[in-house]
């Protein structure tokens, strides 16, 4: 059984984490999140969930507005050639959690390390960061440096890389 938004809050209040999280409608896309949610502070987020041509599993996390180039993402993180978006059953089975809802959260349910966390240069200076937090109808934020910690905490050594500036943008 995947960990629910109880036991991540539980998880991450162990660790000593602060968070915020505010309650919403579901959100399943940026656009969706750019409309309902407020007055949030700190960066909010795109993640996604691909695989390259071996099967290997990531999690890009990047600004929801910095261009991605999915044809060339492959080179900066070391995949096998080009990505593409992994099933909505992977990343159930996975993550534990629905498309709509993808989050590096979803670390906390891959005990066995299947996916890669890939995340944005750039994204990480801002000192807050907001994530749904292995739902959809609620945001989540913590402190970008607690990002780091909790992953690390669930066994993924994230890779820090300039996605968003590289190669201009498809998403």
């Amino acid at each position: 059984m995947p960990a629910a938004f109880d036991d991540l809050i539980a998880f991450l209040d162990s660790l000593a984490i602060r968070t915020t999280t505010v309650e919403h409608p579901p959100l399943r896309t940026v656009e969706e999140s750019r409309a309902l949610r407020g007055e949030i502070p700190g960066g909010h987020v795109k993640n996604l969930f691909v695989k390259d041509k071996k099967g290997r599993l990531f999690l890009l996390v990047l600004d929801e507005d910095a261009p991605v180039d999915l044809k060339r993402v492959h080179e900066r993180i070391g995949a096998s050639g080009r990505v593409s978006f992994a099933s909505a059953e992977l990343l159930e089975e996975v993550f534990g959690v629905k498309p709509g809802a993808v989050t590096p959260f979803g670390a906390i349910n891959d005990a066995e390390g299947r996916v890669a966390i890939v995340l944005d240069k750039a994204m990480m200076r801002q000192a807050r960061l907001n994530f749904h937090p292995l739902v959809n109808t609620r945001t989540t934020g913590l402190a970008s440096a607690d990002l780091m910690k909790f992953l690390r905490a669930t066994g993924h050594e994230p890779m820090v890389v300039e996605l968003g500036q590289y190669g201009g943008g498809v998403e």
